[in-house]
């Protein structure tokens, strides 16, 4: 019998750990696609490394800079990363931490390794509730996209379809924690923080909306339980 394939595309951060362990109750031969792109967070490559190993999983880094190409206080050296969630936007509402069409970009990287490797169902951790500003994590980008990978590969020929999977896009980061926990994911090494190191500094924007999803359920961070056992923090 084939094996149905899967490629995730991982950031090693909270929602992609979450849609990683989904591909695997899912899908036969699960595979990982990690994005280096000059971002100050980079620690996150490391990390998202260290899951895929533990895991078992084939991985492999897509290694280019943005930061010729795109503004974003994510990899633009003289931009500050907003110091909480209330201080996220700027004057027209765009996220400071936004990346042009980052989301596209990966996308159409992991489109290109797919083709390249039978993989046709592409895997993503897109989230459009926490996130509602970004234009690149929606069920209407999600559909879009699709279509023109399809489109624009030789699935076009008809012989094949890749399939764009967002199984958290509608979920509170709250529920993608729950829901995660329910089929034993480890977070113990997922990273969310904007600043740069493994120990988060529970104050950027992305650790605001992890720090209270945890809160909401009740919950340790399992970050922070593992750094306390190592006695970092």
């Amino acid at each position: 019998m084939k094996k149905e394939k899967a490629l995730v595309l991982f950031s090693g951060g909270l929602d992609s750990t979450t849609a990683l362990y989904w591909a695997r109750e899912r899908f036969d031969d699960v595979s990982v696609l990690i994005f280096s792109y000059s971002q100050k967070h980079n620690i996150e490559v490391k990390m998202a490394e260290i899951t895929a190993r533990n895991l078992g999983l084939a991985y492999h880094i897509a290694d280019f800079s943005l930061k010729e190409l795109a503004k974003s206080a994510l990899i633009d050296e003289s931009r500050n990363i907003p110091p909480s969630f209330q201080d996220a936007k700027d004057d027209e509402g765009v996220p400071h931490t936004y990346v042009p069409f980052r989301n596209g970009i990966f996308l159409s990287v992991a489109a290109a390794y797919g083709e390249s490797r039978g993989i046709h169902n592409l895997v993503t951790g897109f989230n459009q509730i926490d996130t509602p500003d970004y234009p690149d994590t929606t069920e209407e980008f999600t559909r879009k996209m699709e279509a023109a990978i399809n489109e624009g590969t030789f699935a076009s020929s008809g012989r094949f379809r890749f399939s764009v999977h967002a199984p958290l896009v509608r979920m509170t980061k709250a529920e993608i924690v729950r829901f995660g926990l329910s089929m034993g994911v480890d977070y113990s090494f997922s990273v969310s923080c904007y600043r740069g190191g493994e120990i988060p500094c529970l104050a950027c924007p992305s650790c605001d909306i992890r720090k209270e999803a945890f809160k909401e359920l009740g919950l340790e961070d399992p970050l922070i339980l593992r750094l306390k056992k190592e006695n970092r923090i």
